[in-house]
């Protein structure tokens, strides 16, 4: 709360280059030239500039991909560097993923980001060999190297905040929280909403339910599995939802939208992402993680010739955990945000040790 400001948000426009898909994954486009790529920054940061490998669900996901390539677009203009991202491709394998840090690491990008726990395998094959070249890897703290640094966030803790609001507006006290695959990661979103919900009333009804036991099943990259979700609770009687899903989110908003029922979206601030825009009335709030702020300061560190190694752990205190208030609505509902308030402040002050399983 009060921390919206700190989020950016996703740039728009990056120029094409067209490079044929390989087995690393297809290219989202080249977002400089080598030859003019660092004008700003320093003689430390890489002349090509910023490597963005994408989770599951890809960029356009309006959540998690996104949040990651917002940090790359706003380093790349302030430091004015080149960059690349790409894509991944469905049912992949760690060797493609192997592949696909290997050809940005050839092609002499610095730093190079991996966008979720998945890249962990790749990255400790990969980052060995490039040792001049620092890794970045979100969500994922298992990777321990002289040249990766591991981004991850205190993700229980926005989602405290979400529970707390669900059991604040829910009328028929009954809500949902949707995951979109049965891993560990996931389970601390869970974890997080259950106890916050808990914490106003443990007489409401929570329903739980996890897309797909893996992400190359589909759980965090089609819309379709997360609104035959959303359906499913709200016929149980659930009046706000809660998802985890990445891209298979959309699909648990349209649905609580089209029954004109209360979702909360995730990591970014999902009522200001304009492929939404016919939902938002219905947003009620997003748990905010700063991933773009993440992959920002990376880069930064590397321009400024001091890259950032080890773990760097976001929690509320930082503010790059949070819970937006862009809805009109939300800002309206004083009993709501009052309680929100009143958990946040209470965390920060170790008052509240959220569980995370």
């Amino acid at each position: 709360m009060g921390h919206k400001s700190r989020f950016t948000r996703a740039a728009v426009g990056v120029a094409a280059l067209a490079l044929a898909a390989t087995a690393c994954g297809k290219t989202s486009g080249e977002a400089g030239k080598d030859d003019d790529a660092k004008k700003g920054g320093s003689a430390s940061s890489s002349a090509k500039g910023i490597g963005l490998a994408y989770d599951v669900g890809g960029r356009g996901d309006q959540s998690f991909n996104d949040s990651a390539y917002s940090g790359f677009e706003k380093a790349r203009k302030e430091f004015e560097l080149g960059g690349q991202d790409l894509e991944p491709q469905d049912g992949e394998s760690d060797a493609d993923k192997v592949a696909r840090l290997t050809q940005l690491a050839k092609q002499g990008y610095n730093p190079i980001v991996g966008v979720g726990f998945a890249y962990a395998p790749a990255l400790k094959d990969v980052a060995p060999k490039y040792p001049k070249t620092t890794f970045g890897i979100i969500d994922d703290d298992t990777v321990k190297a002289d040249n990766v640094a591991d981004l991850v966030f205190h993700e229980e803790q926005g989602s405290y905040l979400a529970g707390v609001a669900a059991a604040k507006a829910t009328k028929k006290k009954h809500v949902g929280f949707i995951g979109g695959v049965d891993v560990p990661l996931i389970h601390k979103f869970g974890a997080g909403f259950k106890a916050g919900v808990a914490s106003v009333d443990p007489k409401i009804k929570v329903e739980e339910q996890y897309l797909t036991e893996k992400a190359e099943d589909g759980g965090f990259s089609s819309p379709n599995l997360g609104k035959e979700a959303a359906k499913g609770q709200i016929d149980k009687g659930a009046d706000v939802l809660y998802a985890a899903a990445g891209l298979s989110g959309q699909g648990v908003i349209e649905e609580a939208a089209a029954a004109k029922k209360w979702v909360i979206g995730v990591d970014s601030d999902q009522y200001e992402q304009k492929p939404l825009a016919k939902y938002k009335k219905y947003i009620l709030t997003s748990v905010l993680k700063d991933v773009g702020g993440a992959v920002y300061d990376l880069t930064k560190s590397v321009v400024d010739g001091s890259p950032k190694t080890g773990e760097t752990r976001f929690d509320l205190a930082s503010g790059r955990v949070g819970l937006s208030e862009s809805n009109p609505e939300y800002g309206k509902m004083t009993e709501v945000t009052a309680a929100v308030k009143k958990a946040e402040a209470d965390i920060k002050a170790g008052k509240i040790k959220v569980p995370t399983s």
